[in-house]
């Protein structure tokens, strides 16, 4: 795996690209049949979805097979790494690629403290309020509802969230209060348009306990490397063309005409800048035996509790 920093065009970090080759199935993996997704780990079903016939959100059912990647995280390495996203991201970029039952696979992806969930909470929500709010509530099964949180991505635990008195939470409140925090692992998937918790469920918690903001590192694709230099080509030839298009004016109307190097400038640091940051949809893979087969694994995990009718 290639890993490299990237950076706005100031120089503040973002997050960490990552480049992932030989690795052609995770081991946490998304199958799909027809309406019907399957999270399984290992061959163990994790969560169970199906999207509803108005398209407004997805029933699912979460099992207790989810197990985390991450080895429990020390205070003292809290301490250390405190403030430093980089470092963490390098970290937890090698829990990634070390464990077999990761999300990774080959492809480019990005490790990033930018998630936009930071960026939708209003001044006067408290972080309390708002960090519960984007938790998606039900065990074993509930409802993400795409109608009421359009585009606001919610979380959705991988396990039951721990309440603000266990012991795990109440170690990690200390650590929410002094700044030093490990961040909260988060995997956007957009079949779910939804993140799921990899590993911080209790971080998460205590969190939300102290109402101070959770410090993230969210996982998504980005844009394949096959695709990378085509998109490159595009984005320069865009510019160039704008600057050929505000020549031909400036010949024709004379010097006060720009000559366009202040908008398509920027425009082109951005369409690079997403060609390392933007969000590409999950891979899913075809669920072997399709719809029957699904059906037939709803049936055992929920115990024939006739969720859904399966």
């Amino acid at each position: 795996m290639h890993r490299s920093d990237v950076t706005r065009d100031d120089g503040t970090w973002v997050g960490l690209s990552l480049d992932v080759q030989g690795r052609h199935q995770p081991g946490l993996c998304v199958f799909t049949a027809s309406g019907q997704l399957l999270v399984s780990q290992m061959s163990q079903p994790v969560l169970l979805a199906v999207v509803d016939e108005q398209h407004d959100g997805v029933d699912f059912w979460r099992t207790d097979g989810y197990r985390s990647f991450v080895p429990p995280l020390r205070a003292d390495t809290g301490r250390a790494l405190a403030g430093s996203p980089e470092r963490w991201a390098h970290r937890f970029a090698q829990y990634l690629i070390d464990a077999p039952g990761s999300p990774l696979h080959e492809g480019r992806w990005l490790l990033s403290c930018d998630s936009p969930l930071r960026h939708w909470r209003h001044a006067d929500v408290s972080h309390a309020e708002y960090w519960n709010s984007m938790l998606v509530d039900g065990h074993p099964n509930g409802y993400i509802d795409w109608f009421l949180h359009a585009h606001s991505w919610e979380v959705l635990p991988l396990r039951p969230m721990p309440d603000a008195d266990d012991s795990r939470v109440k170690a990690y409140r200390k650590q929410a209060r002094e700044g030093t925090l490990p961040p909260v692992l988060l995997w956007w998937v957009s079949g779910l348009d939804c993140h799921l918790i990899l590993d911080g469920h209790a971080r998460f918690a205590a969190a939300v306990a102290e109402s101070v903001e959770p410090p993230l590192l969210e996982l998504h694709r980005t844009v394949p490397r096959d695709d990378l230099a085509t998109r490159t080509e595009e984005a320069v030839g865009y510019y160039e063309d704008e600057l050929a298009r505000f020549a031909a004016l400036r010949a024709v109307h004379g010097p006060a005409v720009p000559d366009g190097a202040a908008t398509a400038g920027p425009q082109l640091v951005r369409l690079l800048h997403d060609l390392n940051t933007a969000e590409q949809p999950t891979w899913a893979w075809p669920l072997p035996g399709g719809e029957r087969q699904w059906h037939r694994i709803a049936r055992e995990v929920t115990a024939s509790q006739n969720w859904l009718c399966t």
